[in-house]
């Protein structure tokens, strides 16, 4: 497609109430979406938890949802994934795991890897403490701030 066209269909969305528009020329496509003005959300938890609920109401998932541990009730403290990624917790498959529910861990130990654009990030505790829950199933995908462990204060 023609660069000129391009920019054409630039202007042309710049000038229109349209929010986005897509074209097909044979095999090749561009698709334009306008900027949306950035609008910080007040809440982050807030946001999380009904992005949540929507992506559950569109999948059609009639269980119901359960919500992690406030961070306000005071039961431990807690280790939140720095990124968003893949969470494992060993170091390669069949190997013990980092941690267990129960176990005794230090600060600065090792206890889980996120993998984020094929770098593997160790993910150490910041709290001395009995591991009281692994909130996340070895595999999963984990967003940045989720809650991954809980440990006793």
């Amino acid at each position: 497609m023609d660069i000129r066209k391009v920019k054409k269909l630039i202007e042309m969305l710049e000038e229109s109430n349209l929010e986005e528009i897509e074209i097909q020329e044979g095999e090749e496509s561009v698709r334009l979406v306008k900027n949306k003005p950035y609008s910080p959300v007040p809440n982050e938890s807030i946001y999380s938890d009904s992005s949540q609920i929507v992506e559950d109401v569109r999948l059609g998932n009639q269980e119901e949802l359960t919500q992690e541990p406030s961070k306000d009730e005071g039961l431990g403290d807690f280790i939140s994934s720095p990124m968003v990624g893949t969470f494992y917790g060993s170091a390669s498959p069949g190997s013990k795991p980092f941690v267990s529910v129960g176990d005794h861990v230090n600060e600065g130990d090792v206890v889980c890897i996120v993998e984020a654009m094929k770098m593997m990030n160790e993910i150490k505790s910041e709290f001395s403490g009995k591991v009281l829950s692994i909130n996340v199933e070895n595999e999963q995908p984990v967003e940045y701030g989720q809650t991954l462990f809980e440990i006793s204060k």
